[in-house]
């Protein structure tokens, strides 16, 4: 299913004990650290291009961070942006995991994630018009397995280290694909 050709951001939520100490977190409510919070609170300072149209997780440290980096705006919860279920591994260190692609014990298909990731995209996109004279950027703060899907179902892959924590992330439609770059604009890749 192609997504709308809406640019759009996703950010991972601050780190958490759960990251810092390389655990796995997954459906787990882990809350923010103290460097958490704080970078969490240095997006706020971020020269955003303009109107912003909120959403994140219904997890704590998602809507911890939403609130933190946009003080004055009330996200739209989606439940299809929560982490994946690691099942059996909650908790367990992260060089215990698997291929992705590998159903954990218990746990969520990486299949039926990229579904569900795909669902909330489409939900978000399609209610918003690039060619409106003020466009609002959609804004998702999520999680790291949300960010992996959502450069696969852009063209992209979704292997490599996790993505950083409170870093935004800008998908922009390119040519007949998209292009992935960082506040920045420092190119992650293009597809």
């Amino acid at each position: 299913m192609a997504l709308p050709r809406v640019p759009f951001c996703v950010i991972r939520h601050g780190e958490t004990d759960f990251n810092r100490d390389g655990r796995v977190a997954g459906r787990s409510d882990a809350m923010l650290t103290v460097a958490g919070r704080c970078a969490a609170s240095r997006l706020a300072t971020l020269d955003w291009p303009g109107a912003i149209r909120l959403y994140c997780s219904p997890q704590t440290r998602a809507r911890d961070t939403a609130a933190l980096a946009f003080p004055d705006l009330t996200p739209v919860v989606l439940s299809d942006l929560r982490e994946r279920d690691w099942g059996d591994l909650e908790g367990a260190p992260v060089s215990q995991l698997g291929p992705r692609e590998a159903t954990p014990p218990g746990g969520e298909p990486w299949p039926e994630m990229c579904a569900r990731v795909a669902r909330a995209l489409q939900q978000v996109l399609a209610g918003h018009d690039p060619a409106h004279p003020d466009p609002a950027l959609p804004v998702l703060v999520a999680h790291s397995g949300i960010i992996r899907a959502t450069r696969l179902l852009t063209g992209g892959t979704a292997g490599g280290p996790s993505p950083a924590n409170a870093v935004p992330h800008l998908f922009l439609p390119a040519g007949t694909g998209w292009r992935e770059t960082d506040l920045t604009g420092a190119a992650a890749w293009t597809a």
